[in-house]
């Protein structure tokens, strides 16, 4: 018997090189031309191998060693297929296991269809490392999309890092690739090996789809069980569509799981997920906040970018625990009560070798050209929009983050560069659409299937875009041209109202308009006012050290402004460490300074957050009519002189109306005259100058009675104490 009818002289050169284009073709189970059986393995770490039946377990047949590591025998006195095992053997150890290429396809004619439609709403169950039963055997499914490579290996631990062991099978012109791995489960660590077109080597490769990693700087893929978890939180998920709408009270802590809190007893790590399901959910609830939001979690190689440059959009990042111990805090989250949001990177993604960057030697997830297809300012890649599977690829992880782990919502990062071409570039730096604009149409389309993609799966959730521009109808509905996300991040007002609190307060007359411009445009979108991390880094300082005055102005000033944002239409969200006014500037290295809240002005800015929440969700004027002009009066947003405005919010029909009052000069007011639209008695509510808060405890305790004297516009008017660097809160008493 001649080798070349075991295999051809070429393929098995082809395969001991790893160029062979197929190797399900030549390795397995193989009828010959006179009908007999074959079997062949490239198996190069063995010294002998055996054909044993599956069935009995007895040797069938010896292979021999072909050329290097491939090994081939006829199979005597069997005509049909038959299931049969491999032992191998290496110096003393031998070992048995079942064949990669004994197995069929795993992915069905539909996933191909629906891959390559760029429609496959469940992306992640098709592609990724599945652990399960084929063909009645356990073991791990790989899948792959690499449309542009001649040859794709998962590689690991379990075959040496040896990209000759596992060739994947290519299936159709989709570019899947894919392969069944026995003895292999949760916890096995991989990567893919890719050949490009011109059969060059490439780095490495994570897995896109990856449910795991290892922990950074450590890069390759984990494969991760996702099946099993059990939640506790149905109650939870069917009520929660009613907590997140827009007439509903939303306010968000914004916190980076790495610098939150540390354990500086054991070298100053960053607590575990399950720490922080504890710990952080607690916090929160107690806080009276409905929602956390995390900086994105999407595993992420540097610590740096606090995870805005992500990699395995699939996977949590290992930092903190398991996928399952992630789930175990969302269902912490769910069980106090708290939604949780993550902050979602679809805008750009980082260069790393291992990474979606020229994944099969071509730009497959990114533009070629640099023009379009990288960020100058972040030195990261852009994806292609354009493209259906990139597309499909990003809204099937949107979908992802909701149906397996429950999340409530995602904020989807620097939407502004996505919306405009021509974002931070010079002229002639970039390419201007078809119509010669420099909107991305390409992105507006993404953003707009995704956001109709998650809300028609389970409208109960929530998407916001931090997005800095004009662009108009952001969280507009898709059919009335809008973009179709839940909310907007005001950033304006932000910058606005910042700019202003900076004024030393006997200037604050000169920019008065910083402070009241946001009620033009206030009902334009469902707005988030948003003090978020980028607040408080890069040189800003912390909301403390932006404040005019000494410590007890620093402090009256930021408590004003707290009082101010959470009257102000619009939901909340503020950024760890600012409710107890930390002075020094945010270091996602160390921790928050908890130990200020030994301290009593601390004590009492932490205390003032928790109450203006409990407030702010305890009174339906503060938040029902909050995305419509009808919510909203103003009483007197004109007295520059004083630096004091003042307006009233209303609910719907029934709600108690809320006066609101902010005088942003250490000037106390008595016998400030305000116009009221309601006769009655209006019950001081809450003064961020009380005592308790660290103030000067002016104030209006026990509330004021209306008077026939008109003022503002109103025939009835309050006569009140107006605190120096105060906002004060009244709330018409219904008895």
């Amino acid at each position: 018997m001649s080798q070349p009818e075991l295999i051809h002289p070429d393929a098995a050169l082809a395969l001991e090189a790893v160029h062979h284009g197929d190797p399900f073709s030549v390795l397995g189970l193989h009828t010959l031309e006179d009908g007999t059986l074959v079997i062949r393995a490239m198996r190069p770490e063995a010294d002998s191998v055996d054909v044993l039946d599956a069935k009995t377990g007895k040797k069938i047949t010896a292979l021999d060693r072909v050329d290097g590591g491939v090994f081939a025998a006829r199979i005597p006195r069997r005509k049909k297929r038959f299931d049969y095992i491999l032992r191998l053997t290496r110096g003393g150890e031998s070992w048995e296991e079942h064949d990669a290429y004994s197995f069929g396809p795993r992915l069905g004619d539909l996933d191909e269809y629906l891959l390559a439609e760029g429609t496959h709403g469940a992306l992640w169950n098709a592609l990724g490392a599945h652990v399960g039963t084929h063909e009645g055997v356990d073991g791990t499914h790989f899948a792959v999309w690499a449309p542009n490579a001649a040859r794709v290996s998962v590689v690991g631990d379990f075959n040496g890092w040896d990209g000759r062991r596992h060739v994947m099978r290519r299936r159709g012109s989709t570019g899947i690739h894919e392969i069944f791995l026995t003895g292999l489960g949760d916890g096995a660590v991989y990567k893919y090996e890719v050949l490009d077109a011109e059969k060059n080597l490439l780095p490495l490769k994570a897995d896109p789809v990856g449910f795991g990693a290892e922990l950074p700087p450590r890069t390759a893929s984990v494969v991760r069980d996702l099946d099993g978890f059990e939640w506790n939180d149905d109650g939870w998920l069917a009520a929660r569509g009613a907590k997140q709408k827009i007439d509903q009270p939303i306010s968000i802590y914004e916190v980076h799981l790495e610098s939150w809190k540390r354990v500086p007893e054991e070298g100053g790590r960053s607590l575990s997920y399950l720490e922080h399901a504890e710990q952080l959910v607690s916090y929160a609830a107690d806080m009276g906040f409905t929602h956390i939001e995390l900086t994105p979690i999407s595993e992420y190689p540097f610590g740096g970018s606090w995870g805005y440059q992500p990699v395995g959009l699939f996977a949590p990042t290992s930092r903190f625990g398991s996928p399952n111990e992630f789930r175990a805090f969302v269902n912490a989250c769910h069980a106090a009560g708290l939604g949780l949001i993550i902050d979602w990177v679809p805008g750009h993604f980082p260069t790393d070798e291992h990474g979606l960057g020229r994944f099969d030697g071509s730009p497959l997830y990114e533009h070629a050209d640099p023009k379009e297809g990288f960020h100058p300012d972040w030195n990261t890649l852009v994806y292609n929009y354009g493209r259906t599977e990139v597309q499909n690829y990003l809204i099937a992880n949107a979908k992802f983050w909701f149906e397996e782990y429950h999340i409530d919502g995602l904020r989807v990062d620097a939407v502004a560069s996505m919306l405009y071409r021509d974002y931070s570039r010079k002229e002639g730096e970039w390419v201007p659409n078809k119509d010669g604009g420099r909107e991305n149409l390409e992105a507006i389309a993404f953003m707009q299937r995704m956001n109709e993609a998650v809300y028609a799966a389970d409208d109960s959730i929530m998407t916001a875009a931090e997005e800095s521009t004009a662009f108009p109808g952001v969280s507009a509905p898709t059919s009335a041209g809008g973009l179709g996300f839940g909310f907007k991040w005001n950033m304006g007002w932000m910058n606005d109202t910042l700019r202003y609190m900076g004024e030393d307060p006997i200037n604050r007359k000169y920019h008065h308009d910083k402070i009241t411009f946001g009620l033009h445009y206030a009902f334009s979108e469902n707005f988030i006012l948003p003090i978020s991390h980028d607040e408080v880094v890069h040189g800003k300082g912390s909301l403390m050290a932006r404040m005019p005055g000494d410590d007890w102005q620093k402090f009256a000033n930021l408590r004003a402004y707290y009082g101010f944002m959470w009257g102000h239409p619009g939901k909340k969200l503020l950024f760890m460490g600012c409710e107890f006014a930390q002075f020094d500037e945010w270091n996602n290295e160390g921790s928050l300074d908890w130990h200020l809240l030994d301290h009593a002005p601390h004590q009492g800015m932490q205390r003032l957050v928790r109450d203006l929440n409990t407030l702010y969700r305890g009174t339906p004027a503060l938040y029902e009519l909050d995305v419509t002009p009808e919510g909203f009066q103003w009483i007197d947003g004109g007295n520059a002189a004083d630096s004091v405005v003042s307006w009233v919010r209303h609910g719907d029909e029934g709600s108690a109306p809320v006066l609101v009052v902010t005088n942003f000069t250490p000037v106390p007011r008595p016998g400030y005259r305000i116009g009221v639209p309601n006769a009655g008695h209006w019950d001081e509510a809450l003064n961020t100058d009380a005592a308790l808060y660290g103030g000067s405890d002016a104030g209006n305790p026990g509330g004021v009675q209306s008077q026939d004297v008109p003022a503002h516009g109103c025939d009835q008017s309050l006569e009140i104490m107006v605190p120096p660097l105060a906002s004060v809160y009244f709330k018409l008493s219904s008895n």
